[in-house]
């Protein structure tokens, strides 16, 4: 086991940041988190001021979970009404992680409209019969699969990881990437606009799950995904007069650009906060 001592000035909440939805290969058992990322699997703890963790080294720790980010200077910057305020104070701590970005496209090619264990189920279902098989500290897990792996997978072998009509998105996105491996580098040198647009021409990648990437992925703070949780906080505290319960192309729009000129740069992390507490309690 190795440890990291985290710094006093910069608040840390592991819980909050592995069960806020941003990911989907982490689960909690016993008071350990297991994941698995970029072919590693990970056991991690917190104890306080300590990061207890097997599987990986400080410095990936560190990236992942991006702790030397000036999470207080974030904070201050969006902190602008009291509803913010008190999100932030009820998860202060939560953090985006650096996520790597096939696996984060794939996985937001996943997630339309359904649920959290849903996509993870379908990730999962893709790691066990397309990824690498690692042996880790909780025993065996699976790599998420290359890209080449899924283009080479049949139509009817990656249906039956229960993606459904994704099934396609995911096969044409694998065909793409597996034929221009510098993609994401590409994608990371545009600017936010462009980038935004470039994700979405794959197919089934639409504003959300581009907002979704961009954010978790590229680190573009200002992405502000819109779901129907965030809508109904942004209707109910910052723009009453949103029409119907449906969010319209037009809707989601208008939202992502009030988000982007209210909170600024780092849209994103309001979002995080917002959406952390959107039960009244910050738990899923």
């Amino acid at each position: 086991m190795k440890t990291i001592a985290l710094q006093s000035d910069q608040p840390f909440d592991l819980d909050r940041t592995l069960s806020c939805g941003q990911a989907f290969r982490w689960e909690k058992a016993e008071g350990w988190w297991q994941g698995v990322v970029e072919g590693r699997a990970v056991w991690i703890r917190q104890d306080a001021s300590h990061l207890t963790f097997a599987g990986a080294d400080a410095g990936f720790v560190r990236d992942y979970f991006r702790l030397d980010q000036d999470l207080p200077a974030i904070l201050a910057s969006i902190d602008r009404d009291p509803t913010i305020g008190a999100a932030i104070r009820e998860c202060r701590g939560l953090r985006l992680v650096r996520q790597p970005p096939w696996e984060c496209l794939v996985s937001y090619l996943c997630a339309t409209n359904t649920n959290i264990p849903a996509v993870k189920r379908r990730v999962a279902l893709m790691a066990e019969r397309y990824g690498r098989p690692i042996d880790g500290p909780f025993g065996r897990t699976y790599a998420f699969p290359e890209p080449e792996a899924l283009a080479a997978a049949s139509r009817a072998d990656l249906w039956d990881c229960k993606l459904g009509y994704r099934t396609d998105y995911v096969r044409e996105a694998a065909d793409y990437v597996a034929e221009h491996p510098d993609w994401a580098e590409r994608i990371a040198a545009l600017p936010f606009e462009d980038a935004r647009q470039a994700l979405m021409r794959f197919k089934g990648v639409g504003p959300k799950a581009a907002d979704c990437v961009l954010l978790f992925a590229f680190g573009f703070f200002e992405a502000f995904p819109v779901d129907v949780w965030i809508r109904r906080i942004v209707g109910e505290t910052y723009l009453s007069d949103l029409d119907g319960r449906s969010c319209t192309p037009a809707e989601y729009e208008r939202i992502r650009r009030f988000a982007r000129d209210y909170f600024g740069e780092y849209a994103g992390y309001a979002q995080e906060y917002l959406y952390c507490v959107r039960d009244g309690n910050g738990q899923e």
